[in-house]
């Protein structure tokens, strides 16, 4: 019964933070669908369906030209600090933080694509990304963190493995990452 709820709490452990963000989008895309639609009866007679997508698509767009400007430092900090305050928000909230910058932030981690050398004897290579150089914290001076995506789903596996067994190869990180996820469908 442990083990059956150890799974239960990994799943939503997995689950939880795409879920609760595709809930705010949903309840975020309803509402704002729903207001435009009553104002536009109101006003012109007839509503647009969808208007609420493009609407949020433009807030989201601003909100990232704000975010990304000096003026919403303040907001950060103060939001930062809210966050701290509540452990399971935190850490909901820091790995959604984390996997999106991962992707697109500043900090992009997917930007250094390998050829590992998997097993030897049959000359097995899987294609990756270096995302950590500097494992010395894990007192490992020899090995690097590299992120295996997996096809068809967006999870993956983080090996530690020898720097030897890893070869830098000169392709576009996001042709790759695509490359990878598609199982090789879309071609480099």
């Amino acid at each position: 019964m442990k083990k059956i709820l150890n799974y239960f709490l990994q799943g939503l452990l997995y689950i939880a933070p795409f879920g609760i963000t595709a809930y705010i989008i949903y309840v975020l895309f309803s509402f704002t669908d729903n207001l435009l639609e009553d104002l536009l009866k109101k006003y012109l007679g007839s509503d647009i369906p969808g208007l609420g997508l493009v609407f949020i698509f433009f807030f989201l767009v601003l909100v990232g030209i704000i975010g990304s400007s000096i003026l919403a430092r303040p907001f950060k900090i103060f939001f930062n600090r809210l966050i701290e305050k509540a452990p399971l928000l935190k850490f909901i909230y820091s790995a959604l933080n984390d996997l999106f910058s991962a992707f697109v932030g500043k900090e992009r981690k997917f930007k250094k694509p390998v050829i590992v050398l998997v097993n030897p004897i049959s000359n097995l290579e899987k294609l990756g990304f270096i995302t950590e150089e500097d494992l010395s914290k894990l007192d490992e001076k020899e090995k690097v963190a590299v992120y295996f995506p997996h096809s068809y789903n967006f999870s993956g596996e983080l090996f530690i493995v020898p720097k030897n067994q890893v070869r830098s190869i000169d392709v576009n990180p996001a042709d790759l990452m695509k490359f990878i996820v598609s199982g090789g469908a879309t071609g480099i």
